[in-house]
């Protein structure tokens, strides 16, 4: 496997056995069974016809099979990875069969270093799954919330820290970061991805230096693989909803090309709490991507690009508008980006091959928030990506190569209310480049030991210069348990407007007392893996913990004073994650599996010399999730229940405007599917506890006084949400 064929960092290849099942005709085969002649253990291929297949001692026959083809069975002993297997047609007459195949939803990858979970196509179908920050209701690792109480922005969370820390790709390309920070997530349909690949702690420093405490990468559908046609449309009883649309076509046998389109609408208001402030934004979004794919020979190459406009108006309900209580929010977004993948490959047998990732977008955001507070940003970026890479042999494997990132940041915040803004006026105008060299070395011995060693150096025109050193090591003394450890340090640039936008609904005085330097934070963590047979089945369970230590980082202190939000460099001051979680997994009969995890944090700050709690993080998480599906695949049913522990509110001052503390409570979800031939139908409820801040927005009913704030959800501002939709498919 070349880096061009996946970019995936190289971690991930050549671990254990992978490759595709085609038929003759070059189509990807999915579900074809492939195990080890003797046993059950094996593996189903994926939608892309790819799979992954753990190694088993004494065992070197790998059996392939798949219903109307001709089985096969390959020696893997001097095979050359990846394995491309062809299966022949088979005359069979088959009168009144259905034949349903199903993998699973959720591949937890168990030779690499680091640790990674594969969220498939079919882990996403489990619920309404509209957009990516909604893609992580049945993760135990990723939390989802509103950001603040009034715009509907979400904000995810991993090791019970913010979302700024993890870092986001789409396709191994910088993806939600700066501006797309408030959004951006939403701004990923659910229908366009092909699959989410999720990360914990320090992860490969090919792609970067900003992940600290995890990376999530996105793949979309890919033109070669991507159905002809495919429509999905989801609609909710607030009277709103999405279409997507996708298609793609092979115009010879080197080149294809695939459309994704996809519009949002929120069109009534909804104001269940009564207290003014409309619950969700009405909005119109409109999200349009083409790309290509071109194959011949060694060489390879990807294009594609995308345009957006989104356009949202919040605050209060239209019967307030002309009057004093009136407080709109409109906002309103245009993003356009592209892409190109280059790759050759030199030498298969040794997997010497060079890849190249070019990325730009440009995102613009114009927001009024009332009459007073106007915020106007735009971004530019541009980053190239150079990585080679060569296996020495089957243990020893090398990559390499260069990166350059431009950031060109256009900020300002203006408030005619002088005295919650300095001269009324916050410029953040500013431009950053930062080229980097990185180096990766992979060992492995067997399935018993794999290591990655990663170093990179890189130059920051605001910051200087910056070493990123990273370890990953795993462990399997045995088949059956599987031990992993990794230490790394990660950085990012602060982006004081965008990464803390919550705040700008409200009527803080905004404070910022020092120029903020680069955030570095060192992250390490341990897990431990059992894989335990119970009656042909497997049990996992996994339980980790990691550690996320700040040397420099930005403090919001909304503590000192509740009409003030200051912001400051850590000065000497101490921060810190602690993040326990348990996990397990397993099929319990046919066609029924079950999730049962629990997670802890212990989240602290330095603000104005005290080390405290960080407010609004959550001490722990509870999830129990499930799915059956019957024998012939002809309906689904998911049931996912959430326990979202309780927190510290920011310190509520002499007026006691709010608690201290907020309690823990439950969400629960759930989702029945029926499947046709070429379509589904689904029906499914979130929050069906009906569970609500009783005041997500302090003084509501006074938008423009001191203690108006609308940056403090804790919890679900909407109730009871009840969907019904449908996905069509039609197969190249």
């Amino acid at each position: 496997m070349t880096i061009f064929s996946q970019m995936l960092p190289l971690v991930a290849q050549n671990d254990y056995i992978y490759g595709t099942v085609k038929d003759t005709k070059g189509e990807e085969i999915i579900g074809a069974e492939l195990f080890w002649k003797g046993t059950t253990n094996g593996a189903l291929s994926f939608m892309d016809g790819s799979f992954e297949l753990d190694r088993m001692a004494n065992h070197d026959t790998l059996v392939v099979r798949y219903l109307g083809y001709k089985a096969d069975t390959i020696d893997v002993r001097m095979v050359v990875l990846p394995l491309d297997i062809v299966l022949r047609e088979e005359a069979v007459e088959l009168q009144n069969v259905d034949v349903t195949v199903k993998g699973p939803a959720t591949v937890t990858s168990r030779f690499t270093a680091i640790q990674t979970q594969k969220l498939t196509g079919d882990e996403l179908c489990r619920a309404a799954c509209c957009n990516l920050s909604e893609s992580f209701e049945t993760n135990a690792s990723v939390d989802v919330a509103y950001s603040d109480a009034a715009t509907g922005a979400k904000q995810i969370k991993m090791l019970g820290l913010s979302g700024i820390y993890v870092q986001l790709l789409t396709e191994n390309a910088p993806g939600v970061r700066g501006l797309a920070q408030n959004f951006g997530m939403e701004y990923i349909p659910g229908a366009w991805m092909e699959s989410i690949q999720v990360s914990k702690g320090t992860a490969s420093v090919i792609n970067g230096y900003e992940a600290t405490t995890g990376q999530i990468n996105i793949e979309y559908l890919k033109p070669r693989t991507a159905d002809k046609l495919a429509v999905n449309a989801v609609f909710n009883q607030m009277v709103g909803g999405e279409i997507n649309l996708s298609g793609a076509a092979d115009i010879n046998d080197k080149l294809s090309t695939g459309v994704l389109a996809h519009y949002k609408g929120m069109f009534l208001e909804h104001d269940a709490n009564n207290d003014g402030f409309k619950d969700l934004p009405t909005m119109n979004e409109v999200n349009v991507m083409n790309r290509w794919y071109y194959k011949n020979g060694d060489y390879s190459s990807q294009y594609y690009v995308r345009g957006l406009y989104d356009r949202r108006d919040a605050g209060t309900m239209n019967k307030f508008h002309g009057t004093d209580r009136a407080y709109e929010i409109e906002m309103k977004a245009w993003r356009v980006e592209g892409l190109v993948k280059q790759g050759y490959v030199f030498d298969k047998d040794k997997g010497t091959s060079i890849g190249l990732i070019l990325s730009g977008s440009y995102h613009n955001i114009n927001n009024d928030y009332g009459y007073f507070r106007n915020y106007n940003g735009g971004q530019g970026n541009l980053n190239f990506n150079g990585i080679f890479q060569t296996n020495f042999n089957d243990e020893n494997k090398l990559s390499a190569g260069l990166s350059v990132n431009y950031d060109d940041y256009k900020e300002l915040l203006t408030d005619s209310r002088i005295d919650l803004l300095k001269d009324g006026r916050l410029n953040m105008n500013r431009w950053e480049v930062t080229p980097g060299i990185f180096a990766e070395y992979s060992y492995k011995y067997k399935e018993m030991l794999s290591i990655l060693v990663g170093i990179r150096g890189d130059y920051s025109s605001r910051y200087g210069f910056f070493a990123t050193p990273r370890f990953n090591i795993r462990y399997a003394p045995a088949e059956w348990v599987a031990i992993r450890g990794s230490v790394g340090l990660g950085y990012r640039s602060p982006n004081l407007l965008t990464d803390y936008a919550f705040v700008l609904p409200s009527s803080r005085e905004i404070i910022v007392k020092d120029n903020l330097k680069q955030e570095q934070a060192m992250n390490a963590g341990v897990s431990l893996s059992f894989f335990i047979p119970i009656s042909n089945r497997e049990l996992q369970i996994t339980g980790d913990y990691y550690y996320t230590h700040f040397m420099e980082c930005a403090v919001v202190d909304m503590d000192s004073d509740p009409h003030q939000v200051i912001f400051s460099n850590l000065n000497g001051g101490r921060a810190y994650s602690h993040n326990l979680q348990v996990e397990a997994s397993m099929e319990i009969l046919k066609g029924w599996t079950m999730t049962l995890a629990y997670r802890w944090s212990d989240v602290k700050t330095t603000i104005n010399g005290q080390l405290r709690e960080k407010p609004l993080t959550s001490r722990f998480k509870g999830l129990i999730t499930t799915s059956y599906t019957t024998p012939r695949k002809h309906w689904q049913f998911d049931f996912t229940t959430q326990f979202n522990g309780g927190g510290r509110m920011p310190d509520p001052g002499e007026a006691r405007l709010w608690e201290n503390e907020y309690k823990w409570y439950p969400q629960l979800m759930a989702q029945v599917t029926r499947y046709f031939r070429i379509w589904s139908i689904y029906l499914g409820a979130e929050n069906m506890t009906n569970f609500t801040i009783k005041n997500p927005i302090i003084a509501a009913d006074q938008p423009y006084s001191r203690n108006f704030d609308a940056s403090m959800p804790w919890g679900p501002i909407d109730g009871w949400k009840i969907y019904i939709g449908f996905r069509l498919a039609l197969e190249r």
